[in-house]
């Protein structure tokens, strides 16, 4: 085993830290309180390789694995969990679909505008009726001749409102339930194809959320996405490397929250000395301080086994799990250690405290991974 971080992944983190505290710290407030989406912010992650991260070079991507990019997303949402999670669903959910499970001219098509960051991706799974049951699926898909007829609508896709391609999950054999849905690739501007609500969340509010919806909305062949009625197995799969994404966001939204709570500490003053030197505040910050390493060696283990081809569903869930509590009980205790002053936004760890409930919920709430790694464990 090597725990040590390789000069290259130094560097890097390095450099995704330097950008994030020059172009996105100055705007993280001005872009909460507006809800405005860092159009500009992801061209330039575009154009710095970080959309396209884990693809291969050949298809415009990094080339990087899975340790790369979860310090890419912790980096970024350290500074704004907005961004974090913008890429990570870009990255980790649409174009990651398309790249395992698409044909060569999919990808080929496809993955070099998702990596370049000259489009952006959502990924549609959830509808208002069904959550963790997605099996639940109401959205289908009517075969006419060679083409497919969309109807239904889905709700909570992140990037919704600027995503210039979505991969959406439609019934295509209603008899076989969660195994009669089919992935569809749905590019902006198709007819019957539209967004529709933008909902006003507690957190992440520069990161756009909302419905998409289709009416009649025709699809030829080419956009079949995998094997049909495989969509909801596929996307089980796609998970395993969304919830390392997702642990990386709260990792990374902790570390943000940690840091400014430390900082804190040592400048706040109480009883004529700084309120880091008093027993309660140090137990706070060494609680924060052991979750906060927890979590990142069970999301590198998951991304290093991900990145050695192996099956990660259990190790991923438990990395989600353990990585988005811890960040709820750190953003916590950082309002706590603030007091007063950790409930107004003059502070970051305000935002932090509203931002990262989401990683419980997303991509499988803590009761679903739960019930995933039980599964896995009863099974192995």
């Amino acid at each position: 085993m090597n725990f040590e971080y390789t000069q290259e992944q130094t560097q890097l983190r390095k450099a995704v830290r330097e950008f994030a505290e020059a172009e996105i710290l100055p705007h993280v407030m001005e872009w909460d309180e507006a809800q405005t989406f860092p159009t500009d912010i992801i061209r330039k992650l575009g154009e710095l390789g970080y959309m396209g991260s884990i693809f291969p070079e050949e298809l415009g991507g990094a080339g990087l694995g899975y340790i790369e990019y979860s310090i890419i997303i912790e980096e970024l949402s350290r500074v704004d969990g907005s961004v974090g999670i913008i890429l990570a669903a870009h990255t980790s959910l649409c174009s990651n679909h398309i790249f395992k499970m698409g044909g060569d001219e999919q990808r080929r098509y496809y993955i070099p505008k998702l990596a370049s960051g000259e489009w952006l991706g959502c990924w549609s799974l959830t509808e208002p009726e069904a959550g963790s049951d997605a099996a639940g699926t109401r959205t289908k898909a009517v075969r006419e001749g060679d083409c497919w007829i969309l109807d239904g609508a889905k709700t909570f896709t992140t990037n919704a409102h600027y995503a210039d391609v979505c991969v959406a999950m439609a019934v295509t054999d209603r008899a076989a339930a969660q195994h009669g849905i089919t992935a569809f690739l749905v590019e902006k501007g198709t007819p019957g194809f539209r967004v529709g609500k933008k909902e006003n969340k507690l957190g992440l509010r520069a990161s756009a959320t909302g419905e998409v919806i289709f009416q009649g909305c025709r699809l030829g062949p080419q956009h079949v996405l995998g094997q049909l009625n495989h969509g909801f197995v596929d996307s089980l799969k796609v998970l395993d490397g969304g919830r390392i994404s997702i642990a990386a966001l709260s990792i990374g939204m902790a570390q943000g929250a940690y840091d400014a709570a430390l900082k804190y500490s040592k400048t706040r003053k109480q009883f004529g000395r700084p309120i880091s030197e008093f027993q309660a505040i140090q137990h706070k910050l060494v609680d924060m301080a052991v979750d906060l390493d927890a979590a990142r060696l069970l999301n590198y283990r998951a991304a290093w086994m991900l990145d050695h081809g192996q099956r990660v569903t259990r190790e991923s869930s438990m990395a989600k799990l353990f990585a988005s509590e811890a960040a709820v009980r750190i953003a916590n205790e950082a309002v706590q250690i603030h007091g007063g002053y950790g409930f107004i936004k003059d502070y970051p760890v305000e935002k932090f405290y509203r931002d990262v409930k989401l990683c419980t919920i997303g991509e499988g709430t803590s009761e679903i991974q739960r019930l995933v790694i039980a599964r896995q464990l009863l099974n192995s």
